[in-house]
């Protein structure tokens, strides 16, 4: 068996060379899945840590000292905040299954299992990890994986749709005046008031991902994007003079530090948002709608206060393919409309 390199697409088996259950060759051939067989338990730890694979495979079957080592990797792994996302899988002897579970193992099968239900409970845990490692650990909101196959999704069905990037103003100095954990609670509050009024409003139609930091982005059916982009300013400007103090809060500004060192006046946060649609434009990848999403909520910053910003513009085959035009020259054209306070 050639030796893949080690990525998120690899799976790592640690084996005694054993036959394999008929699950498990079941399962590899449906999945297909490149996987590496090792012999050394003690290597699976650091091979891990190199590039975190997609799954690791434990067959703690053998002798006693065998099953002892075999059962001590996935307790090695599981105590690693690197590698311990990674889903592990045991392979153990019936009177070993309690051993393996302590030891964190995601799945502990035995080798005499169904094919039915061993198949089963392979593709479940793999569910989980993907599911789990593409949420934001602060939000819950789905991350960037999951925000890309969404927007491809929509681009696929040719439905009318609208990719809006939310992103904060002045959240830095707010962090630094503040602090990292009243920060937190900033960027919780902004993912709940995005749930809230998106699943509120547009129940299943809308999604709500979390691209890092203070930038999130949502899609909305096209028709949806009034009601939806003013209710977020509404709420957002409404909720977010609380997160500061009472002095802060009354005069609307506090003093902070510029790069320079120099004094300057901090106001409240806003919230700037980015709005493309393909009402007027043909979108054939979801790479495309992420690009002139952010392009214009660089656009809507630019602007005072809380506002959404939705881009009008048409295809213009004499363009440049990239969506990177300047912001003077957004400024320039025509049907790019603000609305929330601008």
């Amino acid at each position: 068996m050639s030796t893949p390199g080690f990525n998120e697409h690899v799976a790592v088996h640690l084996t005694l060379g054993q036959d394999e259950p008929s699950w498990l060759t079941a399962w590899w051939e449906s999945t297909r899945i490149p996987r590496q067989q090792t012999l050394d338990p003690d290597g699976v730890c650091p091979q891990a840590m190199k590039s975190r694979p997609r799954l690791i495979l434990i067959d703690a079957r053998g002798d006693a000292d065998w099953e002892a080592r075999a059962v001590g990797t996935c307790r090695r792994l599981k105590r690693d905040a690197y590698t311990a996302i990674v889903p592990v899988l045991v392979i153990v002897p019936a009177e070993r299954l309690a051993d393996a579970f302590d030891a964190g193992a995601d799945e502990v099968l035995r080798a005499d299992v169904s094919d039915q239900e061993a198949i089963a409970r392979l593709s479940a845990m793999l569910r989980r990890s993907d599911r789990d490692t593409d949420v934001h650990p602060s939000t819950r909101l789905p991350g960037t994986r999951e925000i890309a196959a969404e927007l491809a999704r929509r681009v696929a069905t040719g439905e009318k749709f609208a990719a809006c990037y939310a992103d904060l103003d002045h959240f830095k100095e707010f962090n630094d005046r503040y602090g990292y954990h009243h920060g937190d609670q900033v960027i919780r509050l902004l993912a709940r008031i995005l749930h809230d009024v998106v699943t509120g409003l547009c129940v299943e139609e809308g999604f709500v991902g979390h691209i890092g930091g203070d930038d999130f982005l949502y899609t909305i059916p096209l028709a949806a994007v009034p009601r939806v982009c003013d209710e977020v300013i509404r709420v957002f400007d409404e909720l977010i003079p609380w997160q500061y103090s009472e002095q802060d809060r009354r005069v609307g500004y506090f003093f902070g530090k510029d790069r320079r060192g120099q004094l300057h006046r901090v106001p409240l946060m806003t919230l700037s948002v980015g709005v493309v649609t393909n009402q007027r434009r043909h979108f054939t990848r979801g790479i495309e709608v992420s690009e002139l999403a952010t392009e214009m909520k660089s656009y809507a910053k630019t602007l005072s206060g809380s506002v959404w910003a939705v881009d009008r513009r048409r295809d213009d085959p004499a363009a440049p393919a990239s969506a990177g035009a300047s912001i003077d020259a957004l400024r320039a054209r025509q049907g790019i409309r603000s609305a929330g306070g601008a």
